[in-house]
């Protein structure tokens, strides 16, 4: 059996980065203590601030981000491969990319990926999103070769568009990231019930580490970080408050999903006509 132990935080990440890094380090630190070998972290770990102009007052460049030389670090200490969900990461004087990382035992960055869909809706009166005001989408989808097992990457908003996930798993993936910080009325419609597709269409486990409850800037977060197994079965959640998921995959289940339901093999060409 090919077994992964994995920890999935959850966070209620503030206006503050220094902070937003130690109490990450410290649930980090708290999920390697209990065997975890891949720990995951949610979109915008290091600050989430929805206040016009607060975040790029503080997000640096990725050379001058001060968040990253201390997940290294803790990664390298630690011996454990580290997701940090997302990071802002300055990119020009207007815009951030909403970038997520992976970092191996050795400290050393192994993959980065910029969210591909940005979150521009109106939910009502006190929900209107518009994340392309601050950040540039990114371009490419990324697939990571790690210890035994292959990593898919995406955040949050991503998550509503499946061909992305498709042709992670086609690639090859068995794990699927998904770090979120989910409104409550969208995760409360749609959390569950599209992470589970997403596990099921592609057979792949899917791990979603979220963002929950009240922030500082006034944001409310849903939570409810999950983790799916490739049959579309949740085997571990947390529904609130900061702490700690942890399982042990066994990583032989993604191939006896997908020969019990191998549609990812059964893609046929199509012509779109109106009937």
């Amino acid at each position: 059996m090919r077994a992964l132990t994995v920890a999935c935080i959850q966070m209620r990440s503030g206006t503050e980065v220094p902070a937003n890094v130690a109490e990450a380090s410290a649930l980090i630190r708290e999920a390697a203590a209990s065997g975890a070998t891949l720990v995951a972290t949610p979109e915008m770990t290091t600050l989430l601030d929805r206040r016009p102009g607060r975040l790029l007052a503080q997000a640096r460049g990725e050379s001058e981000d001060i968040s990253l030389p201390a997940f290294r670090a803790l990664a390298a200490e630690l011996g454990i491969t580290l997701l940090i969900g997302s990071i802002p990461i300055r990119v020009s004087a207007e815009q951030c990319a909403n970038r997520s990382y992976v970092i191996d035992g050795r400290g050393a960055i192994r993959a980065r990926y910029d969210k591909i869909h940005l979150f521009d809706v109106d939910l009502g009166p006190g929900q209107v999103y518009r994340e392309s005001k601050r950040f540039v989408a990114g371009e490419r989808s990324c697939l990571v070769a790690l210890d035994g097992y292959r990593l898919g990457l995406s955040v949050c908003y991503d998550l509503r568009f499946p061909e992305l996930y498709r042709n992670l798993a086609r690639r090859g993936a068995e794990l699927l990231s998904v770090p979120s910080a989910f409104t409550v009325p969208t995760g409360e419609a749609h959390w569950h019930v599209l992470l589970r597709a997403r596990a099921i269409e592609t057979g792949c486990f899917v791990l979603a580490p979220a963002q929950h409850g009240l922030h500082e800037d006034g944001r409310e977060t849903y939570g409810h970080t999950l983790m799916v197994d490739p049959w579309g079965r949740v085997i571990a959640e947390r529904p609130a408050e900061p702490g700690v998921v942890l399982a042990r995959l066994d990583l032989d289940e993604v191939g006896r999903c997908r020969a019990r339901m191998p549609s990812l093999g059964h893609d046929r060409p199509w012509t779109a006509e109106d009937c």
